[in-house]
Order: C-alpha cells, then sequence, then structure tokens
C-alpha cells in the first residue's frame, strides 16, 4: 500500500526532499496503511522514509526533525484511505430520518475509529476486526469517542439492528485495561433503554472510570420523515425529568465514590423537563459540550461576563436573533438583560419551528434556511439578523436544505451575521458598530 503524496509545507523539514506526486511506503520499516499510522510513526525525530516515485522508482530518505513535530506531508485523501460507513441500522438513526433530496453527502453514515481519534466522531464499535482492536491499543490512539446507547447485549443487538453490537462493553473493558480514554453517549429512547435500562448502562460504565471519562445522556431525535421505520416516541416532560433525576442522583453517587459525576444530562433533557440548568461548575470543565451538555450554561455564563465589560450607550443598531424553540426562552432572557446597557435598543428574538424536519426538532442546529425565510418574512428584523454557527454546516455558509446565506439575506433584505458558538460573539454581535 501506498498513499500519494499532494502537497508539501514549505517550513517543513520535508521540503525539497521529497516532490508531490511521489506516494509514501513506510517509515522506519513501518508500512503505513493510513493517517493514523502515519502521525504515529512519524512522531520519532529520525525518520527513514520509503518513497515511490511517479516512474515507479523507489527510494529512501532520511529526515531529521524535533520530536513530535508534524513532518508537513498533505495527501490526496485526509485518511489516507476510504472513510468506513456504518453498517448498522439503528432505530433512531437521524440519517434515516432525512428526506428524499438532500446532498448525496448527508446520507452517508460514517463509523470510523480513525475520524472518532482525530475529529471526533462517535463510533460504536461493530465493524471492528480484531486486528483493529489490536491497532487502537498498540499505538495507544486516544481518545475515543463511543456511542454505547445500552450495555445490556441483547437490546444493543436489537437497537442496533447488528448481530455485532452486543460485544460493546467487552470491548470497551479491553480499551479500559489499555488506559485508553474513551467520552461516551447515550441516546435515550424511552420505553427502549431508560428507566431501569439507563441505570443498568450507568452502573456498568461507572466502574471503568477514568478510562471512561465522560458520558452524555441526550433524548432522541424524532423527524416527520419515519415512513417505514420503526415506531419510537419522543419524551415527554414526565418523562425527561424523570430521566434528569435518575442521572443527576447517579451522579451525585459517582462524584462521592469517583471524585467526577461522569455522567451528564443533555441540555435537551432539561429544557423538555422544564427544569432550571445546573450551575457552572456542575459541568466539571465541560467535556461533553459537543454534545450539548452545559452549552446553554456556558453561553449564559460567557454572556453575562462579556455584558459586564460593555459600556452603556443610548444607541444600538437594531436587529434581530432567529433560533430553534428550544433554545429561545433563554435568549430572550439574554435579550432582557442587554438591556441593562441600552434601553431604548431593539433586540428581537424569533423562534423558528422546524417544518422541514417536524416540529418535534427544536434545536437550533437543525433549523434550515428555508424555514428562516418562510418564517421571518416581512417581519422587522431591524438592521441585520443574527444566527448561531451550528445552523450552517461545518465550515460552509448553507444550511442542511442546501439554502445559502446569501440566499437568506437576498430573501429577507437585511444582512445576516452568524454568532460564534458562544456568549462573548453574541455581545459582540448586538453592540457591534
Amino acid at each position: 500500500m501506498s498513499a500519494l503524496i499532494t502537497n508539501i509545507d514549505a517550513s517543513s523539514p520535508a521540503y525539497r526532499k521529497i516532490n508531490t506526486g511521489e506516494s509514501l511506503i513506510s517509515i522506519n520499516g513501518n508500512n503505513i496503511r493510513d493517517v493514523l499510522d502515519y502521525k504515529y510513526f512519524s512522531y520519532d525525530g529520525v525518520l527513514i522514509l520509503h518513497l515511490k516515485t511517479p516512474e515507479g522508482k523507489f527510494k529512501l530518505i532520511k529526515i531529521e526533525k524535533p520530536v513530535g513535530a508534524d513532518l508537513g506531508l498533505d495527501f490526496e485523501s485526509y485518511l489516507m484511505d476510504n472513510a468506513r460507513s456504518c453498517v448498522n441500522k439503528c432505530a433512531f438513526c437521524f440519517v434515516d430520518q432525512l428526506p428524499d433530496g438532500m446532498r448525496e453527502t448527508l446520507y452517508f453514515k460514517d463509523d470510523d475509529a480513525r475520524l472518532s481519534f482525530l475529529t471526533g466522531n462517535y463510533i460504536t464499535l461493530t465493524n471492528l476486526s480484531e486486528r483493529e482492536i489490536r491497532r487502537i491499543i498498540d499505538l495507544k490512539i486516544s481518545p475515543i469517542n463511543i456511542s454505547v446507547h445500552t450495555t445490556n447485549p441483547e437490546l444493543r443487538r436489537k437497537m442496533l439492528g447488528n448481530k455485532n453490537a452486543g460485544r460493546c462493553i467487552q470491548i470497551m473493558q479491553r480499551f479500559c485495561d489499555a488506559k485508553i480514554t474513551m467520552n461516551c453517549q447515550i441516546v435515550c429512547c424511552p420505553g427502549l433503554n431508560d428507566d431501569r435500562e439507563l441505570m443498568r448502562t450507568m452502573s456498568d460504565l461507572a466502574p471503568l472510570y477514568p478510562y471512561v471519562n465522560s458520558v452524555s445522556i441526550v433524548p432522541v431525535g424524532l423527524t416527520k420523515h419515519r415512513k417505514g421505520l420503526d415506531e419510537l416516541f419522543p419524551f415527554d416532560m414526565e418523562g425527561a425529568g424523570a430521566a434528569v433525576d435518575m442521572i443527576e442522583s447517579f451522579g451525585t453517587d459517582c462524584l462521592a465514590k469517583y471524585g467526577s459525576r461522569i455522567f451528564f444530562a443533555s441540555d435537551e433533557l432539561y429544557l423538555k423537563a422544564g427544569r432550571s440548568l445546573p450551575s457552572d461548575d456542575y459541568y466539571e470543565g465541560y467535556p461533553q459540550l459537543e454534545n450539548g451538555v452545559g452549552m446553554l450554561r456556558l453561553f449564559i455564563t460567557e454572556f453575562e461576563d462579556a455584558l459586564s465589560r460593555v459600556p452603556k450607550t443610548d444607541t444600538v443598531k437594531p436587529c434581530s436573533l432567529a433560533t430553534g424553540a428550544a433554545a429561545a426562552p433563554f435568549m430572550e432572557k439574554l435579550m432582557q438583560t442587554a438591556l441593562e446597557k441600552c434601553d431604548t435598543m431593539f433586540a428581537k428574538v424569533y423562534t423558528i419551528i422546524n417544518h422541514f424536519f417536524g416540529e418535534t426538532i427544536d434545536v437550533a442546529g437543525l433549523v434550515t434556511g428555508s424555514d428562516l425565510i418562510g418564517q421571518l418574512r416581512g417581519k422587522n428584523l431591524g438592521e441585520r439578523l443574527l444566527i448561531p454557527q451550528n445552523m450552517l454546516r461545518h465550515g460552509e455558509g448553507v444550511f442542511l436544505d442546501d439554502v445559502t446565506l446569501e440566499d437568506v439575506s437576498a430573501a429577507l433584505s437585511v444582512p445576516v451575521r452568524v454568532v460564534m458558538q458562544d456568549g462573548y460573539d453574541l455581545v459582540a454581535a448586538i453592540f457591534e458598530k
């Protein structure tokens, strides 16, 4: 196997020693199969690279560099291999609930351990071969993010629609023995893996601390596009409250026993339960922020801190803010707080109902451009419309329905300001000159 080199960083130790178009075969005698091998075996300070030229000739190059410094090579694909797709048929899979006609890449379900380590994606462990498990252990690939859902083997096989899904806890125990750090998530489905099953899962995972570093529990998201899929039910207020109580109580026991709560309910569960969010110190440094655990609390803390630094003013450019139904009440409270700096300020919060995916989907990150246009056209939006960054696909100015920022701005006749996922940027956007 070999990986085609497409670029060499001009500041790297490999510059002028290696040429684009050459292929990397091995480093210090170790075959390079993908990006994990490349990163691991290029860590040392003295490297012997085995390369193949475009003409089919082979050569050896010696490179000396600081230990741990990047070798500076870019390859034809990020993984230096094809991404591994998911082989499960999860009852709650969000991709299976997408409408037809969306961009093809949105329907690809990855389940790749390399992406878990490199980009934070969650994997189910169902498509790992014994060789891949051994490589994770041997290369000490850590941390890994794991979608556990349940530790009951029979129930996990049922929920994931995969006969291999029941070996999850055994693989995790091996990773624990090898001191591989794991962050986990549980998508909680009422009537399936909640209640006693959730308690069983938490009880099984807690003894793996500190290698099971944190576990988020998030409620299942159900769109209106579920034709032909298993019947599932969303959390109601009572069920969400019961789940929050169980998670908080078990987390308190873990804090006393292990020094960490380990288990955290997502913000969405608190909102569905009608409960107040915990305080800032509850979240222990926010290890599960990307899973929506403590995101609102951190946002509020940042907003209040940033606002305290803003001098009072008589004029602020009028603006509006669009968000999902779940976060709208919090945003309205923050806008009211901002009035203390300018009591004549116009900053209207608009709640966007999700018609594209279904009204049960209430998070801002799944609001589409078409819903923004349809529900805000003709409204008083001030001089600019503020939207959170998570409405857009990562690194792009495009919503999930392929509507662009430019499309929204043109349709609503107002500039659209994308606000980063922190309270400081929201304050900066509101009081922008």
